[in-house]
């Protein structure tokens, strides 16, 4: 093995993360560094481009799991190898937690691209050891898993990350073999996992039994595997871009909720494979994974086929989709229904939120900056717009929900109506109208925040009154 390789790794950065970097010369180039062999040969060529290029800032990032016995011993010899490459080092610990039926592989991999995120900023390139070998690897899961163009793609050379930053690969072309020659010849010091021995663990598995059987009989799978990643990168390229010049004709974004909806209308004229890529693409676009493939035929049967008054309600994991109106919405799950009863009339304490929000019903606070539910609210006393009367005597209950069939006359109305059918009339998702916060003075309701104020609390011309449709 003679220098090609070594000089291949700092042209790889080189090529790969300049063009990157030069478009916005602030970024600075960041290292996924676990001090295994593959990373460690990685951050022996970062040295070179940082000597190379000492005006572009470097950064090692090592992720302390705390899964082995060793961990300690590894955070430090990532930070005394470090001292030697000459570039700064971040180690970040991390505490696992696994949910039944959770690989704990994937949540070792979403800790450590959660701790990742943290040092990126825009434009920065988060580099990674992935080589080869780790591309066939991928490319078998992908396969065990049934995943379609997109999974197959595996990993690329360069790839967006994060929204607003980049994920380069520059080891990609090289196999472990090469890999480990490298570090041989360059006597580097590196560290040995011992759970990489552990065969439970699916990447494993493949590594110590399939593959090499795999090598035997085709010595240049890696290779050839590699080039359908790339092939099945390129179709899913295509896919993607013309998925991006339909997808905005199916997206309604003047809904007042925080995410856009998907339109339904016209989506049964598609075809099966159209309306799985717009849906796919829909949910990419919204920042969230798409639905398996299983939830996704159940999705799209339940939005296309349900009938207009049917609720659509599918978990799909940290988000659910539900139907209305015509329109499919993404709604980030949570946790759990807040509900706020302000009652404070006997309540003390300028700090506290109730007092306040009182003290601005009845005239004493002039403005008021409150998180109600999961919105923020500017409330404030004004002389001019749609205005609430200040509360004087009355005691102020501000809640979410209440019963259907009470009546409201909102300023808009010539009539009174049942507040089930006024939520219908704005066209407000059944989800979306307990996170609504209501005001009631004594046990009348008065206003709906952000919606409107009942005819008959109307603040008169030129009266002091609390606007709060803003």
């Amino acid at each position: 093995m003679n220098d090609k390789i070594s000089i291949d790794i700092g042209k790889a950065i080189e090529a790969q993360t300049l063009p990157l970097i030069n478009a916005l010369p602030q970024a600075k180039l960041v290292l996924a560094y676990s001090g295994g062999v593959d990373s460690e040969c990685l951050a022996y060529g970062l040295s070179q481009f940082s000597q190379q290029y000492p005006h572009i800032s470097c950064l090692l990032v090592h992720v302390h799991h705390g899964l082995s016995d060793n961990a300690d011993v590894w955070a430090n010899h990532c930070i005394s190898q470090a001292q030697k490459y000459q570039l700064p080092i971040q180690v970040e610990r991390v505490r696992l937690q696994k949910a039944p039926r959770q690989s704990l592989e994937a949540v070792a991999r979403d800790a450590r691209y959660g701790v990742f995120k943290k040092y990126l900023n825009k434009g920065d390139v988060l580099l990674t050891a992935h080589h080869q070998d780790d591309q066939l690897e991928t490319l078998l899961l992908a396969l065990k898993r049934g995943q379609g163009p997109k999974g197959l793609a595996s990993m690329g050379v360069i790839q967006a990350f994060n929204l607003h930053s980049w994920i380069v690969r520059p080891l990609l072309d090289f196999t472990r073999q090469d890999i480990e020659a490298f570090a041989q010849q360059k006597q580097l010091c590196h560290i040995e996992d011992e759970s990489n021995k552990d065969v439970q663990f699916d990447r494993n598995f493949l590594r110590l039994e399939i593959i090499p059987l795999l090598k035997k009989r085709w010595p240049s799978i890696t290779a050839t595997a590699s080039r359908s990643a790339k092939l099945c990168a390129e179709q899913q390229e295509v896919i993607e871009h013309e998925v991006g010049n339909r997808l905005p004709l199916w997206l309604d974004t003047s809904t007042r909720f925080e995410l856009p909806a998907f339109k339904l209308v016209e989506l049964s004229s598609q075809t099966a494979q159209w309306q799985a890529l717009l849906f796919r693409g829909y949910t990419h676009y919204l920042g969230f994974n798409a639905p398996s493939q299983s939830q996704l035929e159940q999705v799209l049967h339940q939005l296309i086929n349900a009938a207009d008054d049917a609720k659509v309600d599918v978990n799909c994991g940290d988000y659910a989709i539900k139907r209305f109106n015509g329109k499919a919405f993404l709604v980030p799950q949570i946790n759990k229904h807040e509900v706020l009863n302000l009652l404070s009339a006997d309540d003390s304490g300028d700090d506290n939120l109730a007092t306040q929000i009182e003290l601005l019903f009845t005239g004493d606070t002039q403005q008021l900056d409150v998180a109600l539910g999961n919105t923020r609210y500017l409330l404030k006393i004004a002389k001019e717009g749609i205005r609430l009367k200040l509360a004087s005597s009355a005691n102020v209950t501000i809640a979410y929900g209440a019963k259907g069939s009470i009546r409201c006359q909102p300023h808009f109305r010539d009539k009174g109506r049942e507040l089930k059918k006024l939520w219908q009339e704005l066209s407000v998702p059944y989800w979306q109208r307990s996170k609504i916060p209501l005001v009631f003075y004594n046990d009348t309701l008065v206003a709906a925040v952000g919606f409107w104020v009942d005819k008959r609390f109307l603040a008169e011309e030129n009266e002091l009154g609390i606007y709060l449709l803003a």
